[in-house]
């Protein structure tokens, strides 16, 4: 095994564009200079950059340049002057953490110059020992992934970037506009109209009826409740009871900017769903012509996408997700942009359930199991997953008989995260073998169980010397 001489160097900062930062060697526990590395290189053309908002820390190999660490500024043209520098000292492959959204545009540009970019996630990436720099932090990224000792993060395909993009986008549009129906939820109770108390939801066909009504100068309460749509519950009577307020004109404007922002938003949402369906078309079609199974029409609801988001999925993916009990469209869509298509990024369906967060995180030391539970994270698909799984508690289906006695023997968030875990599986199958989702009922789901339980008894007795017998049967003889 070759042994290679390389330190890790500290410096002071100079001005960005790409200015040469002076460095020196670094020096280890009790002040001694670091020794000869035995580790064998595995890419000698690496370099290594600590992504910053105003500057970047490059370092590439210290035979490379006469000044192996350079900062450039965070603007297009020093990224580009970045780009060319690596070049010019052979670089071919490059590591960075992904910090904020800072290393997207320094990604873009140094994979459209044809450098193999390798994105770390900062939580897996281990600090170089003694003082930390923005220098120390660029060489320190070198030289492990000269070595190979890096793991790069998952980054779908570009047409599911641009998926992931838009999906983003409009959850974050959603959030915005559900904070505003919260505004007008503030300004009527405080006119003292309990329209929440008889209506399921303000913003339903009944309530933005009412409310828009009441904007326009309508104030009695038997001719705002004669709005209602015949699916509501409460008569209009009852209705009626609720619409006497206190009609204060700073209230009413409070309620009427937020309508109108409300509205704003909703706009904006059915614009976003447009370049969804869009970007869905540019995907290849693996439903080889097949017709999309039957099914029931979709729930109707205000946030769904405003297209068939089913006739979609299972075009470009070949399955029907939304036939998986409490998987909707826009959930199974959610989870693809972030997942993407491809599934042998993930060896089984267990590391796949892993990288989402929904396998326990087994801790052992000495023998001894310390933790398993989940980790945190913040991936969108398994909260995706894991509201879908919630919306099984009522469910007569396997998965939601599933839900249930998992709640009963470790409660309810457990049981959530198992469920979720369980339909990460069923998503990973169908994408990979291409396979319908059977449906099953609870009965199944008890029946498994119970055959599951009687195993294990009956082997428990045999191991005692025992035989299990079932009550009202004859006791066979010694």
């Amino acid at each position: 095994m070759s042994k290679q001489h390389t330190t890790i160097s500290r410096g002071k900062k100079a001005g960005a564009s790409g200015a040469p930062v002076a460095t020196g060697a670094a020096k280890g526990a009790g002040g001694k200079k670091a020794g000869p590395e035995t580790l064998e290189l595995v890419t000698r053309n690496a370099a290594g950059i600590d992504v910053g908002s105003a500057s970047h820390f490059v370092a590439v190999p210290q035979d490379r340049d006469d000044q192996p660490v350079r900062e450039f500024a965070a603007f297009t043209v020093d990224l580009y002057r970045m780009a060319d520098w690596l070049k010019a000292c052979n670089i071919e492959t490059v590591a960075m953490e992904s910090t904020g959204v800072y290393w997207i545009p320094v990604f873009q540009v140094l994979e459209e110059r044809g450098f193999t970019v390798r994105l770390v996630d900062a939580r897996k990436l281990k600090r170089a020992p003694g003082r930390k720099t923005d220098v120390t932090d660029s060489q320190w990224l070198q030289r492990l992934h000269s070595y190979a000792l890096l793991d790069a993060a998952f980054r779908p395909d570009d047409e599911v970037c641009v998926l992931r993009s838009y999906m983003r986008q409009r959850a974050m549009l959603t959030d915005y506009a559900g904070q505003h129906v919260q505004h007008m939820q503030k300004a009527l109770v405080q006119m003292n109209v309990q329209l929440q108390h008889v209506l399921s939801d303000i913003t339903g066909t009944t309530g933005m009826r009412i409310i828009r009504a009441i904007l326009a100068g309508e104030r009695d309460p038997h001719r705002l409740a004669a709005l209602r749509d015949g699916r509501a519950k409460n008569s209009v009577d009852t209705i009626a009871k609720a619409l006497q307020g206190n009609w204060r004109e700073e209230h009413l404007f409070s309620l009427q900017q937020a309508v109108e922002l409300v509205d704003a938003y909703q706009a904006k949402i059915a614009v976003c769903d447009q370049r969804i369906q869009a970007q869905l078309q540019e995907f290849d079609d693996r439903s080889h012509g097949q017709p999309l199974p039957e099914g029931g029409p979709p729930r109707r609801d205000r946030h769904n996408l405003g297209f068939d988001a089913r006739a979609e999925l299972f075009r470009i993916t070949g399955v029907d997700l939304v036939a998986v009990d409490g998987l909707e469209a826009q959930t199974a869509l959610k989870v693809i942009s972030e997942t993407g298509l491809d599934m042998s990024r993930w060896a089984t369906s267990g590391h796949f359930a892993s990288w989402l967060g929904l396998a326990p995180n087994n801790r052992v030391s000495g023998g001894r199991v310390l933790s398993r539970h989940t980790m945190k994270n913040a991936n969108r698909a398994a909260t995706a997953l894991r509201l879908a799984a919630q919306a099984l508690h009522r469910s007569k289906s396997a998965l939601g008989a599933f839900l249930r006695r998992k709640a009963a023997q470790h409660g309810m968030p457990k049981a959530i995260t198992a469920t979720a875990h369980k339909l990460a599986r069923i998503i990973y199958s169908m994408l990979t073998h291409g396979t319908a989702f059977e449906q099953r009922d609870q009965d199944y789901y008890e029946g498994k169980y119970r055959e599951r339980v009687l195993k294990r008894l009956t082997r428990t007795a045999a191991e005692l010397g025992y035989t299990l017998v079932k009550k009202g049967e004859a006791v066979p003889a010694a």
